[in-house]
Parts: structure tokens; sequence; C-alpha cells
């Protein structure tokens, strides 16, 4: 468990918190497209869970006919559906956080997979005195069988925090919510960001704009950064999703650092597609704000002629991306 925070609960006070009630149950919304083999890892690992309470799963085929095989009945069963919303990784979020009737939702992407203590560890902290709408976990990266753990240092993250940086250890598939805060408070994905890009990063701002999420820094996820990804390159999308981002989120644009951040991103991914013009403005509006923010540094590089996919590659390896 983390070290606590001095508005934490300590880690044996919110273990004798669980011990004293009944656990929640828990729905397990898992989206997909066109990945068998990645998603029965992934269920595999929710099955494999250690978590001693009602589980249930719902994989959502978002733009492929179901997989009635992976239907499965019993203590923990596994529900298909197809997305009925917006199509992308929100709208099949959202469908699947609407067909469940679960006390907490979690998410995982069919590409990750979770480490058996997962639920347990989460669902002990969502428990505590403090009763935290959202819990996180950290994460290990892995990518192409080279993986890298990433913390938070820190057992609760502000908003302030995720103005100015993603946070990417607080990836999508360590989300855990209580499903009543996040349905009628918090609100569910945002199904208008442009190809369901930065839709964590959004979610993560809106929950800490209403109080601190609740994090546990250890690596209970693994997340595949490997190059079958439908993401990793798609910059025309990524362009629109950060624009999306700064019009609809003003107090990224307000903190220096988060408004260099972003700039950077914006620069790296024009000079990825070749609008030299663009990606120089870009990076000097990043380099204004934040004379070290290294995105636009790279950004200039690749308008030199440095290969995109292979700074990604070299990022990759270590965990980390643009």
């Amino acid at each position: 468990m983390p070290t606590a925070h001095e508005n934490t609960p300590a880690p044996d006070r919110a273990q004798e918190a669980a011990a004293s009630q009944p656990w929640p149950s828990v729905g397990v919304v898992v989206p997909t497209r066109d990945r068998p083999e990645l998603l029965r890892r992934a269920l595999a690992a929710v099955e494999a869970q250690t978590y001693p309470g009602a589980l249930e799963v719902v994989v959502v085929h978002d733009g492929a006919p179901l997989d009635t095989s992976l239907v499965r009945h019993g203590p923990r069963p596994v529900r298909v559906v197809s997305n009925e919303r917006t199509p992308g990784l929100a709208g099949a979020r959202n469908t699947g956080i609407m067909s469940l009737g679960t006390d907490l939702v979690a998410f995982c992407d069919d590409d990750d997979h979770w480490m058996p203590d997962k639920l347990t560890t989460q669902v002990r902290r969502a428990l505590a005195p403090d009763r935290p709408e959202m819990v996180t976990c950290s994460i290990t990266v892995d990518y192409d069988g080279r993986r890298n753990v990433r913390r938070a240092g820190r057992a609760e993250v502000t908003h302030a925090e995720l103005t100015r940086s993603i946070m990417t250890m607080l990836h999508s598939s360590c989300m855990l919510f209580d499903r009543t805060a996040l349905v009628e408070r918090i609100g569910l994905v945002e199904e208008d960001l442009p190809g369901s890009q930065n839709e964590d990063w959004d979610l993560k701002l809106r929950a800490s704009r209403r109080r601190p999420i609740a994090h546990v820094d250890e690596p209970l996820t693994v997340v595949d950064w490997g190059r079958p990804s439908h993401y990793a390159r798609e910059w025309d999308t990524k362009i629109s999703s950060w624009e999306w981002m700064l019009a609809h989120h003003p107090e990224i644009a307000r903190d220096r650092r988060g408004a260099a951040r972003v700039h950077g991103q914006l620069a790296f991914a024009e000079a990825a597609r070749g609008h030299r013009r663009d990606a120089l403005r870009w990076a000097g509006r990043a380099l204004r704000s934040n004379p070290l923010q290294w995105r636009a540094a790279l950004a200039l590089a690749v308008v030199c002629g440095l290969s995109p996919d292979r700074v990604l590659d070299v990022l990759h390896r270590f965990g980390r991306g643009v």
C-alpha cells in the first residue's frame, strides 16, 4: 500500500474498514475491437483476481460482431454486448457502464491485463472512511517485451497536478469508480472527444475537480504499448483531441507547464505529419511558456529530419510517450 497522505487513512485502517463490511460488487467494462487473443488474456486476468466479492464482466464489441464464445455463467459471469452509443472507445465504455448495476465499476482495455491482487487492493482503498469516488493504481508498461514501472509517488492526485500532466500511470485500465458517483456526479466518458483520444485525461480532470483522486502506488496493471495499438500514431486525431482539451479545460492553458506540455505535443504531431510551419509555431509557444519543454525540442529535431517513429520507439522502450 502507498505511504499515507495526511488526509488519507493509513493502510491498516483501510484494511480494517474493508474487513468490517461486505465486499461491494464490481463490474468490469472491457471494450474491444478485433484483438481476440489479447482480449482473452485480459479476461483471464480478471478471472484470476483474488477479489472475494461479486465480480462480473461486460465485453463491449465496438464495430465488430459479438463473440458469444466469451460468455460465461456462474460466480464471475461474462456478458457480451454491442456498442449502442457513439462508435469508438468512449461510447463502448459508456455502453458497458450503463449495462451494469454493480456498486463499483472498473475499466480494462482489451490489450492490458491486471495483477491478481489489483481489485482487492483498490477496493480496500475505496472502502476507507473518506470513501473516494475514484481510485487508481500505477502501471507496468510493456513495449515489445521490455517492461518499465511507472509510479505516481503519491497517495492522491489533485486537479492542479492533472492540469500540468496527464499522469500516464493513472491509466484508464487502472480506474475504479463508485458507479453512482461516476454516472450521476462525475459524468460518463466524453463521447465528443475526437477519436476518443485523451478521454482518460478528461475524465481524470473532471473527477479531480470534485475531489482528489485516491491512488494506490503499486504497479497492479500491465499496459501493452506494443505496435498493434490502434491509436499510437494517429496524428490528425491526436491534434484534434489536444485542441479539444485546451478548449474544454481552460485551466490547462492557464498553467504555464500544462500549456507548454500540450503545445509541445502539438508541435511534435505537426512535425510528424510534415507540417513544418505549424510545428514551428507550436514549438515556439511551448518554449516561451517553458524553455525546458523537451517535446518542443523533439519536434524541432523531427522538423530537421529525425524520424518521428524512431523517437517514439525509443520513448516507448523506457515506458514513456510524447
